[in-house]
């Protein structure tokens, strides 16, 4: 039986950066888009993940496979275009599948620099921004809190994150490999959020001269360029900046090219075409593209990263399949949770809990009950077993209702936390919940 757990989106493995860009799920700072695709029809929980290689819904679903299309259809909408230029780029993922995507995700098992150390700090964002929204709910509080736990297993038990390096450190890399030495260039970083910083700080080692520092907010490039001891201009002197760089790392926010092909035709007739590179590590791109054909412009996106990352990827790899293992037995264990989310095993677990109470209290008086004949110790059988079907008739109701998935799962996540049953319908072991990260338990508002 489908489970409903799905997810669907595209990353660096499935889209170049010009279809990426355009499915970045904007403005969601306050939850806003996640909120539209929680009131797609068929949908119970979801968040959603966006990160510069990645976006994706991850959601919970009576039927997966109406409520994915309904998906699309809403990717679609909320981008203002055609959902079909993207199908083909988009991956969907149920029920184990989806789980052990999700897993891998969170432990960096499945980014373009594996084990860089950002993207599980980007899904925690996600989940937490659903949850400020009421989004979630039984199911993806769970997958969420045990793919955190997978990943602590992940940077605790293995090598996979030792070194790790984040795409702007694979990009200073690509300036390196293309320049060879940088002590001798002018750097100019274009955006000061934590990717331009990460940039920055790889930078800051490999250079002589002060990094020039240019965004938008003028008092944010001052505090950047005061870390690096650098300095700072104003958006408004973005040429002059870019007349005297030899290197541009740009890493903003905006939704437009910052960059844009005219300006640079007018920048290099200005430095009698003296070559510049520019490597764009933001989505959407920074450079309109169309600045590669200008003379003396050599301009680098976030997919020319890969061929560097891969060459760094080896000495991880065998960290990565004992990591791989980590998740195999991480996955394994939801699934057998979510056995426990059909009535009857947790009906069975409620008895056999309250039996065993019952029994142990009867074992403890056994010396006082031994003084009575058979008859009346059956009497006192009869009457102890009459108490616990009493007080587990109302419980068992309440786990019986009909209605939604959503429901259902509420009422059975309820009865397990209520009596504790997690050690008689799952395998997750005592004190785990608690040693995961302290994040929100969210219901769906449905």
């Amino acid at each position: 039986m489908s489970l409903g757990i799905l997810v669907i989106g595209l990353n660096h493995s499935t889209a170049p950066v010009q279809v990426r860009e355009k499915i970045t799920f904007p403005g969601d700072g306050e939850g806003a888009v996640t909120r539209m695709i929680a009131e797609v029809d068929g949908i119970e929980e979801t968040m959603i993940l966006s990160t510069c290689n990645r976006a994706e819904i991850i959601a919970i679903a009576d039927d997966p496979s109406s409520a994915g299309e309904g998906l699309i259809q809403a990717i679609g909408r909320i981008h203002g275009i055609s959902p079909d230029p993207i199908r083909p780029h988009l991956y969907f993922k149920e029920d184990l599948e989806a789980v052990r995507h999700v897993f891998r995700v969170a432990s960096s098992l499945d980014s373009m620099v594996v084990g860089e150390p950002q993207i599980l700090g980007q899904v925690k964002e996600g989940y937490k921004r659903a949850a400020c929204v009421n989004a979630t709910g039984p199911i993806l509080n769970r997958l969420m809190h045990r793919a955190f736990f997978t990943a602590k297993r992940v940077r605790s038990e293995t090598g996979v994150g030792l070194a790790a390096v984040s795409v702007a450190y694979v990009a200073v890399e690509l300036a390196k490999k293309i320049l060879g030495e940088l002590k001798d260039k002018a750097v100019l970083m274009l955006g000061a959020g934590e990717m331009a910083e990460l940039a920055a700080r790889h930078l800051s080692t490999q250079v002589d001269k002060p990094i020039i520092v240019i965004n938008r907010t003028y008092q944010s490039a001052c505090n950047l360029a005061g870390l690096l001891g650098g300095s700072a201009i104003e958006m408004e002197k973005l040429d002059d900046g870019l007349s005297s760089a030899d290197v541009v790392i740009t890493s903003t926010g905006s939704r437009d090219p910052v960059i844009l092909s005219d300006q640079m035709k007018r920048i290099m007739r200005r430095r009698r075409f003296r070559p510049i590179f520019l490597i764009d590590i933001a989505i959407p791109r920074d450079v309109e593209p169309e600045v590669n054909e200008i003379d003396g412009v050599y301009l680098y996106n976030i997919d020319d990263l890969q061929a560097v990352a891969d060459e760094n990827a080896g000495e991880r790899h065998q960290e990565a399949l004992r990591a791989e293992t980590i998740v195999a037995e991480e996955v394994t264990k939801f699934m057998n949770w979510t056995k426990a989310l059909e009535s009857a095993p947790t009906i069975v677990a409620l008895r056999e809990k309250l039996e065993g109470i019952r029994s142990a209290e009867l074992s403890r008086c056994n010396g006082k009950l031994a003084r009575l004949d058979p008859a009346e110790r059956e009497i006192i059988e009869m009457i102890t077993r009459a108490i616990i079907n009493k007080i587990a008739h109302d419980p068992i109701s309440f786990i019986k209702q009909s209605g939604t998935r959503a429901r259902r799962n509420l009422c059975l996540d309820m009865a397990q936390r209520m009596f504790k049953l997690d050690g008689f319908v799952s395998t997750l072991e005592p004190g785990e919940e608690e040693r995961t990260e302290n994040e929100p338990h969210h219901r769906n508002k449905r």
